[in-house]
């Protein structure tokens, strides 16, 4: 069984997105209408510029499907840019012999100016194009992917949108209302919330700004003993925390009760585990869950529940004063047609990392080269975990 890994290709305004992902076992049902049902539901949200109404994402599945069925041979998606027929010159391939129009206005917050530095552009375009949240939309595309490997073990995924500025959701102690998160314009399930986070996108339109906010996602259904605690690298925990904090403008992870516990005494920070007959047909269920469902780096049976907080977006249409990338002067910032407010979508591009994490964590430990193979190593597992263990 080969590791579950996947590379991303491709700039924001270049030709298109591409995927190679390894390691889906053969015989899962795959097609390109699944993944873009996770690829429609990233471009939407309030708050976003006009280029996702110009997008309609859709992955063509190019390799390792036939038949709508998965073939144990890597998997390859292209994400076509709608946009590249107004970016053919500034974006070509081949050498240019036209005059270049650099860009060379710094960003505070974003890539430009640590890209330049690192690799020796004097083009900020260069940095730009990678470093864009565009890339987001392949990695949406390998979760989906995963996300459907995930629903074959009874995994599922989720996310919601709990702050947006100074607006807060009340907090939600049971899982969401997810048919209202997505109904929501700013996919928060709370009515009175989701219509003050529309205010407050709209305020920050009009002065030129954006917003920042924090997303939660809940994963449910993923059983006792994925991930580690032997090394650092295979804690669940620390891996999921790091594929959250990789999404752009994610500045800060916390799991469960996260920073909260801190300023608790233990009697009121850990879960207790309940006596076989509160299990409600689960093995091993806890009174509370402030270990958002880890604990030593390896799931404990309850929903994984973490949350990101996403700054500000960096590129304003009330650009902020910075220097040129060529002489150091002070000007206003580049700007190039932008969101003002990305957390709705920023909760999607979560739910792909963590389905991406967990199938990884699923196929380590279940995995064969087959989908009917891997199901019978995940069923006999199950057969051995209760109070007796592996005597049963």
């Amino acid at each position: 069984m080969t590791a579950l890994r996947f590379l991303t290709a491709g700039e924001s305004h270049g030709q298109a997105l591409m995927v190679i992902v390894e390691g889906l076992p053969a015989g899962l049902p795959l097609t390109a209408d699944y993944i873009d049902r996770d690829l429609r539901r990233r471009q939407m949200g309030y708050g976003r510029s006009r280029r996702q109404q110009i997008e309609e994402d859709h992955a063509e599945i190019i390799g390792g499907v036939r038949h709508g069925l998965t073939l144990g041979s890597p998997l390859a998606l292209l994400i076509r840019n709608r946009v590249w027929d107004d970016w053919r010159e500034v974006m070509q391939v081949e050498p240019y012999e036209g005059k270049v129009t650099k860009v060379t206005r710094l960003r505070p917050g974003h890539a430009d100016l640590v890209g330049a530095m690192k690799y020796g552009f004097d083009d900020a375009r260069n940095v730009l194009e990678r470093a864009s949240a565009r890339e987001t939309a392949a990695r949406v595309a390998v979760g989906a992917a995963c996300r459907r490997l995930l629903e074959e073990f009874g995994i599922a995924v989720h996310s919601h949108t709990v702050a947006i500025g100074p607006v807060e959701a009340p907090p939600c102690e049971h899982e969401p209302d997810w048919e209202a998160v997505e109904a929501s314009p700013v996919r928060c399930a709370d009515p009175r919330a989701s219509d003050e986070m529309v205010r407050a996108i709209d305020a920050a339109r009009e002065a030129g700004d954006t917003l920042g906010g924090v997303f939660e996602v809940w994963a449910t259904g993923v059983p006792i003993g994925l991930g580690s605690y032997v090394h650092w690298d295979r804690k669940l925990d620390g891996r999921l925390a790091q594929a959250v904090m990789s999404i752009h403008a994610v500045k800060g992870v916390e799991i469960g009760g996260g920073f909260s516990l801190a300023r608790k005494p233990g009697s009121r920070s850990h879960d207790l585990i309940l006596p076989p007959e509160e299990w409600q047909g689960q093995p091993w269920r806890r009174a509370s869950n402030r270990a958002g469902g880890l604990e030593g780096g390896v799931s404990n049976g309850e929903p994984i529940v973490l949350r990101g907080a996403l700054k500000p977006i960096a590129t304003l249409s009330n650009p902020l004063p910075s220097v040129d990338l060529h002489s150091g002067q002070e000007i206003r910032a580049h700007y190039e047609r932008s969101d003002v407010c990305t957390v709705p979508a920023a909760g999607v591009i979560a739910e792909a990392m963590v389905c991406i994490v967990l199938a990884q964590a699923l196929l380590e430990k279940f995995g064969g080269d087959s989908l009917a193979e891997t199901r019978r190593n995940f069923e006999g597992y199950l057969r051995t975990i209760g109070p007796r263990g592996p005597r049963d």
